[in-house]
């Protein structure tokens, strides 16, 4: 019986190893198989890092502004008696806008002339009797005071009829007429903007620390979302004396011809001001530099040291400078020649296997015009 058992155990530890020791060339080559296991290679689009010469430039925001700009509005109250533009019309300094009604000021007007003449008639004799003595020094002093205050009366009749008659302080275009013919007008009701569109300003800021690399004279351009793809240029004409305390930014404003009239006051405008310098600078396409707060970095793709025919990509850490459409000055971190991951680079880590695919990424451009903008 004992001889059973002892039969029995051995064919159970027998038959348990032979078990144990096929699922442990199991394991052993599901092991070889995952470290001879090889991900397959990460597609990605390229761009080759180039030389170029840029010229420097600083860049802001500003907006457009009319170097005479104005909304028209009278002195004085009164109805309209006549309206003498059209909304939208080309004025010349001096020309009649708004006449207001100068009845009652008229009429005045002709009673004190009345009187102006009278006075001058009376001043005369008087002058005559003062030369034969036969009236005193006070009389003739009094009647010259009467003449001139009576011309003062009238003047003053006269400056009133005037300032209701509105005219264009300065040549522009008009823009919408805001009153009607026979509407009462209070002081200071807006009746007509006036600009004046050639020449007009840009107004912007830029930081204090660009305040040496700036003189009045330097070259401006301009672009504006109304006209895409169309640049404006003009010169810095002024440079503020005086910095703003709250963002300690220095006001700039530059004069654009404006020939064509298409830069418009209140418009929102790009601004760059060019620096008289130009260098040499190593630029790649924007969207191959990754940002983490640790710094930027781009991941070069190069050959695979145990294999040349295979290529793998290396982050390396690089100081960016300056953005010119799609492309991105690189300060420091890179050479010339050199090639890096344009796309597809964020699922990329250090010694992955990589192979190019610039079939479906568009070139880049230091001018780009999407399509849908």
């Amino acid at each position: 019986m004992k001889r059973k058992i002892i039969v029995a155990v051995l064919l159970a530890l027998l038959v348990v190893g032979g078990l144990g020791f096929i699922k442990a060339m199991q394991f052993k080559k599901m092991i070889d198989a995952g470290k001879a296991f090889a991900s397959p290679p990460e597609s990605v689009s390229t761009a080759v890092v180039k030389k170029e010469q840029w010229q420097p430039v600083l860049t802001a925001i500003g907006s457009i502004t009319a170097v005479q700009g104005i909304t028209v509005t009278p002195d004085l109250p009164g109805s309209v008696r006549e309206i003498a533009f059209e909304s939208g019309a080309v004025v010349k300094a001096g020309d009649l806008l708004v006449r207001l009604d100068t009845s009652a000021e008229e009429a005045q007007l002709r009673a004190v002339e009345a009187q102006v003449d009278l006075a001058r008639l009376n001043l005369d004799r008087v002058r005559t009797l003062r030369s034969q003595n036969m009236i005193a020094q006070a009389e003739l002093d009094a009647a010259e005071a009467t003449l001139k205050q009576l011309e003062a009366t009238a003047d003053s009749i006269r400056a009133t009829i005037e300032k209701k008659t509105i005219r264009a302080p300065f040549a522009g275009k008009l823009g919408i007429r805001q009153v009607d013919l026979g509407q009462y007008l209070d002081t200071g009701k807006p009746i007509v903007s006036l600009q004046t569109l050639s020449p007009v300003y840009a107004e912007f800021s830029l930081p204090q620390q660009e305040l040496s690399k700036l003189k009045t004279g330097m070259i401006v351009r301009l672009t504006t979302d109304a006209y895409p793809g169309q640049q404006f240029e003009g010169t810095l004409t002024t440079i503020n004396p005086d910095l703003d305390k709250a963002t300690r930014s220095i006001k700039l404003q530059a004069t654009l011809p404006n020939a064509e009239q298409r830069l418009r006051p209140g418009m929102f405008a790009r601004v760059e001001v060019l620096l008289p310098e130009a260098r040499d600078v190593l630029v790649i396409p924007a969207t191959a530099v990754l940002s983490n707060p640790y710094g930027d970095s781009v991941y070069v793709i190069e050959p695979n040291p145990t294999n040349n025919a295979a290529l793998q990509a290396r982050q390396q850490f690089i100081r960016s400078g300056m953005l010119r459409g799609d492309f991105l000055v690189v300060e420091s971190g890179l050479k010339e020649g050199e090639k890096v991951a344009s796309a597809g680079h964020f699922k990329l880590r250090n010694g992955m296997a990589v192979v190019e695919n610039n079939t479906i990424v568009p070139p880049a451009s230091a001018a780009p015009r999407p399509a849908d903008s």
